[in-house]
């Protein structure tokens, strides 16, 4: 039987408020029954939403707030008018204990900087990473970062493989994960410098994952290995041109399929399998970024999923909370991190 775990929601965040939120709550809610929520915003907005989920308002405590951090808000602006938002007090009950993970649709930029200032990074990390779900031919695997930074020295894409294999213990159950940095190339030679370091600390450390080199763009969907590693303005160009390119894929076929009277009668004929693959391509299914490298777990919705889509973002959060992944990720950055400063102390002398 699974424990209890509460998740602390920003009820304003995203394109569409408390609506999709409180239902996508209540959705995640039937498919984890052990689930409670603190669900920060304005207390009239979110009432009359749980009023439609009365199971759900059974469960839920709202931490009321009139303040609200638009999408269109600047970090910067966000951390100056932001203290009492819904989704600073969302990301507050997690560091307070009243909650085991926070969950927004909010503006990301604003998330992340709240998250670092509240949380705060685990010992050693100088940058946290947003890590992804990415559907492949064989199930899904991780993909960090996908927008948190831009640039990362060699170091960072440690810490991301690391962070990354962490995760991928936690969802996956495998306790040595595959990890394969993002390159232009696979050879050796290809590819800027801090990704070569990175690839040879990877290569040549002894640590709990296995370690498969670089891999290339079209390789991530192929799920040849569980963790992509990426710096994350490559990371978040990948990620938008692939769901992009997903949208595209079923334009083409909705196209194909209801051009003539026997392309229609094919599609009627193989609606069954259209139905599996519009199900392994809906982005909803693997919505939700985490944020790794805090002392706590907050999960990011896109902005504009409906509940379906935020209530995989709130099961992720579950998934993340029931693994204990935060204690087996510092135990292993700590691992990592030695292992370079023997490495740096042995180039020295």
């Amino acid at each position: 039987m699974h424990q209890f775990k509460t998740i602390a929601v920003d009820g304003m965040g995203g394109d569409h408020g408390p609506a999709v939120v409180v239902g996508g709550a209540a959705l995640s809610l039937e498919r984890h029954p052990s689930l409670n929520f603190v669900i920060a915003g304005r207390e009239a907005d979110i009432e009359a939403e749980l009023d439609k989920h009365p199971r759900l308002k059974a469960r839920s405590r709202i931490l009321p707030t009139e303040i609200v951090v638009a999408m269109e808000d600047k970090p910067s602006q966000a951390l100056r008018r932001g203290k009492g938002s819904s989704m600073w007090l969302a990301i507050e009950a997690v560091k307070k204990g009243e909650a085991d993970v926070a969950v927004s649709a909010g503006n990301t930029g604003a998330l992340m900087a709240m998250a670092k200032l509240i949380l705060r990074p685990v010992r050693g990390i100088e940058r946290p990473g947003i890590a992804a779900l990415w559907p492949t031919v064989t199930s899904e695997c991780i993909v960090l970062d996908v927008g948190a930074n831009i640039g990362a020295t060699a170091r960072q894409l440690g810490d991301f493989a690391m962070m990354g294999a962490a995760m991928a213990r936690a969802l996956f159950h495998i306790e040595k994960p595959t990890v394969g940095l993002l390159n232009v190339g696979v050879e050796e030679i290809k590819g800027a410098e801090e990704v070569k370091q990175a690839h040879a600390w990877l290569k040549d450390t002894k640590l709990p994952l296995i370690y498969k080199g670089f891999v290339e763009g079209d390789q991530i969907g192929q799920g040849i290995v569980d963790v992509v590693v990426v710096e994350g303005f490559a990371g978040n160009i990948a990620l938008k041109t692939a769901e992009g390119t997903a949208r595209q894929v079923g334009q083409y076929l909705r196209q194909a399929m209801s051009r003539t009277f026997m392309s229609r009668l094919g599609a009627l004929l193989a609606s069954g399998g259209f139905k599996v693959l519009k199900h392994k391509m809906d982005p909803r299914r693997v919505n939700g970024g985490t944020f790794l490298g805090l002392n706590g777990i907050a999960i990011k919705s896109h902005g504009g999923t409906d509940a379906y889509g935020f209530a995989s973002a709130v099961d992720l959060g579950f998934e993340m909370a029931e693994s204990g992944l935060l204690q087996r990720m510092t135990a292993d950055l700590d691992t990592f991190h030695a292992a370079l400063g023997s490495e740096q102390t042995g180039e020295s002398a």
